[in-house]
This record gives C-alpha cells, sequence and structure tokens, in this order.
C-alpha cells in the first residue's frame, strides 16, 4: 500500500529528499568523471597525432617513412576489428540491460571483455614482430609511441567492463525483486547503471580512436 507523503513524518522526508540528492551527484560523477577522463585520454592521443603529422609534413628529403616500412597489416587490422566489434557489442549490451534483459548484457560485457584482451594481446604480439628499428624514421617512432598507449588504454577499458560486469553478477539476486538491474529503483543498480553508459561511452571513443589512427599507419 503506497503512503500519502503529506501523512508522512518531516524529517523522514526530508531525510527522503537528501538522500535522492547525493545519489543524483553520485550518478552525476560518474557522467562527469567518463567525459573527464576521455578529455585526459584525448590530450595523450592528440600528442601522439601532433607528432605524426608534424614529422610527415615537415619531412624534406623523405626520411618520413622509407619504401616498404610498415607495420604487419593484418595483425593491425585485426586490432582494430577488435576493438570497434568490442564497442558494437557494448552498446548493443547497454541498450539490453535497459531493456530488461540482464542475461544479454552480462554476455555482451563479458564478449567485449574478452575482445579487448585479444585486441591487447594482438598489439603486444604486434611489437615482436615488426620489420624496422624504433628509430629508422619519424614513422616508425611514432609508431612505437602509439602501440604501447594503445595496449594500456585497450586493457584500462576492458578492466572496466570487467569490473563492471563482475558486480552486476554480485547484484542480481538482490535487484531480480525489484525489476533487475536494468530497472531497479535501488540505489545500486542506478549506480549501475552510470557506471555501464561510462564505460560504453569509453569503448565507443576508443573505437574511434582506434579506427583512426589503422588508417594513419597503415592505408595512408
Amino acid at each position: 500500500m503506497a503512503v500519502d507523503p503529506q501523512m508522512m513524518d518531516p524529517e523522514a522526508l526530508e531525510a527522503e529528499a537528501e538522500a535522492e540528492y547525493d545519489l543524483l551527484g553520485v550518478e552525476g560523477s560518474f557522467w562527469t568523471a567518463t567525459r573527464l577522463l576521455i578529455g585526459i585520454v584525448t590530450f595523450v592521443w592528440a600528442g601522439v597525432a601532433f607528432a605524426y603529422f608534424y614529422l610527415r609534413e615537415s619531412d624534406t628529403h623523405a626520411l618520413w617513412r622509407p619504401h616498404g616500412v610498415t607495420p604487419p597489416t593484418l595483425l593491425g587490422t585485426l586490432i582494430a576489428l577488435c576493438v570497434v566489434a568490442g564497442a558494437a557489442v557494448a552498446v548493443y549490451g547497454k541498450y539490453t540491460l535497459l531493456d530488461g534483459r540482464q542475461v544479454d548484457w552480462g554476455f555482451a560485457a563479458w564478449l567485449t571483455t574478452a575482445l579487448g584482451l585479444v585486441a591487447a594481446g594482438l598489439q603486444i604480439w604486434e611489437l615482436t614482430r615488426l620489420s624496422f628499428l624504433p628509430g629508422l624514421s619519424g614513422y616508425t617512432s611514432v609508431f612505437i609511441g602509439y602501440a604501447p598507449l594503445n595496449v594500456a588504454f585497450i586493457l584500462g577499458g576492458t578492466y572496466w567492463m570487467e569490473t563492471t560486469v563482475a558486480r552486476a553478477m554480485r547484484l542480481r539476486g538482490r535487484l531480480a525483486t525489484t525489476g533487475g538491474a536494468g530497472a531497479s529503483p535501488l540505489p545500486d543498480a542506478r549506480l549501475l547503471r552510470a557506471n555501464v553508459d561510462g564505460v560504453t561511452y569509453f569503448w565507443v571513443y576508443m573505437a574511434l580512436i582506434v579506427a583512426t589512427f589503422w588508417a594513419l599507419f597503415y592505408v595512408l
């Protein structure tokens, strides 16, 4: 039976309002922190992009990229495909969670985690398969700077996704009686949804970054 708010104790109403306000603040902090993180990461990638274009455009002696110098194209393409596929699966999973299909979201989240691990592993393996030395040219130097950063940020997004889905699994039983993680009004469910939104946004961002640098290093 619903309780008439007018019949509740004013102090209880005030405490409830304060709790809701605090919860909204925490939810907002997830949104803000994700955007700030992406802003910080963007400055890192901007440094790589600046080095790439500056060295390429200031090349007056054809030393930017000697003929035939390129990292393994197949491995680079597989890395980009894994990250883009991981982002697509993460987006799909987010909407299945909001649609009440928590099992589908869990499968999608674990698949994104696996794709992230594969992408990072391939990037590390690629560094062992290079046919050039790091200081051979401007192109090779920039690539050697790019690859470890790519591993670090892919693994960071993978860890974020894994911890999010692990928490969802721990909360599944508790939230099942209130509509599940996608609809439950409980604070844990609301914060979980905010976290899912943040990690999904980060994966989409990384997909755009990886696709852009794939074009720069392997196509152009």
